[in-house]
């Protein structure tokens, strides 16, 4: 059986995937153990598609340039992502490469989500939207946890709350890049755009340094020390505990409202599966949306499970984040076999 080599290529790691028909996905260490004789074409997780790229695409030339191309809209993204795809075309020159982008999932949204209150050139000729991100991975929950209005969290390296209607996205945390939003491990999240302002102008750092700092010396980091949630938890938590859950449950409740309800909520990626403690705060903060621990249930949880309290009426979840399987299924699509199995339902 012939399967989809997924590269999932990261700011500080590369993730391989050989993904069968059923769903099955094994690791693999590198690209160069990866027989070509076994795998169908190369699916390419770029983070990033910009106006143009929503759905999967064969890579070739121009779109290796297109992708260049919007490096400035995540530059510790997509970077990764090019050098990836050229090692698979130096390496495996005979196989598809195709991209898939988080931002597609995100195409659905509603133009009062997508816009910002800026001028109308920047909107309509430069492309300055919020695009959302996260999609591949939120696009898994929705379709474990099926649901009319579910909110998806996605904390990890890179954190996003994402409100999902029948399926679709309908609002985001992200914006314009991956920066906006949440607090994340070392990115700053959402800052007033006067205070950059006012760095630039009137402290001495250069824009190269503002975007290095914002990106690699901010968020959990910034704030507690250590970009590893387990280190901030293992020191008590403080400010940088706080923040988080403070923003992360905003953002809950803002993307409630975009919903006009909630029915699920989902936890998942690093923090979101293994963080007992950022699940019961949040959860503690929502109770008036009808959020309720099962807080044994919590401690012990483990993907995929749901953790709610007896009674609940909004049902919450801890998800295994499996992108590779999203982004396989998108592949087969593309190539005209959709018949894999991945992405199968939960009620």
């Amino acid at each position: 059986m012939t399967q989809i080599l997924v590269v999932n290529a990261g700011s500080t790691n590369i993730k391989l995937h050989l993904v069968d028909h059923d769903g099955t996905a094994i690791p693999v260490g590198a690209l160069e153990a990866v027989d070509p004789g076994q795998v169908t074409a190369i699916a390419h997780r770029v983070v990033h598609g910009g106006p143009r790229f929503r759905d999967p695409v064969i890579i070739d030339a121009l779109v290796r340039a297109e992708i260049f191309a919007l490096e400035g809209l995540a530059p510790i993204h997509n970077a990764p992502a090019l050098r990836a795809i050229e090692d698979a075309e130096r390496l495996l020159p005979d196989l598809p490469q195709i991209g898939v982008f988080d931002t597609g999932f995100h195409a659905t949204m509603p133009a009062a989500a997508a816009s910002y209150a800026l001028p109308a050139h920047w909107r309509e000729d430069w492309g300055i939207h919020r695009y959302g991100f996260h999609g591949l991975s939120v696009q898994w929950s929705a379709q474990q946890v099926r649901v009319p209005r579910l909110v998806v969290c996605h904390l990890g390296g890179g954190c996003s709350v994402t409100a999902v209607a029948d399926g679709r996205s309908v609002d985001t945390t992200m914006g314009f890049s991956p920066l906006d939003g949440l607090p994340m491990a070392t990115r700053s999240g959402s800052v007033d755009p006067q205070a950059l302002i006012y760095i630039l102008r009137s402290m001495g750092l250069g824009i190269d340094e503002l975007e290095h700092e914002l990106n690699f010396g901010s968020g959990l980091l910034g704030l507690g020390g250590s970009a590893d949630m387990r280190d901030i938890e293992a020191g008590g938590g403080g400010l940088a505990l706080d923040v988080f859950v403070h923003r992360l449950a905003a953002a809950i409740a803002a993307m409630t409202a975009s919903l006009g309800g909630l029915d699920a909520l989902v936890f998942t990626a690093g923090i979101g599966e293994g963080s007992a403690t950022v699940r019961e705060r949040v959860c503690a903060r929502l109770g008036f949306l009808g959020v309720a621990l099962d807080r044994a249930r919590n401690a012990v949880a483990v993907a995929d499970c749901e953790i709610a309290g007896p009674g609940a009426p909004v049902r919450v979840h801890v998800i295994h984040a499996r992108e590779e399987l999203i982004a396989a299924r998108l592949a087969r699509r593309l190539l005209g076999n959709p018949d894999d199995t991945t992405g199968s339902t939960s009620g």
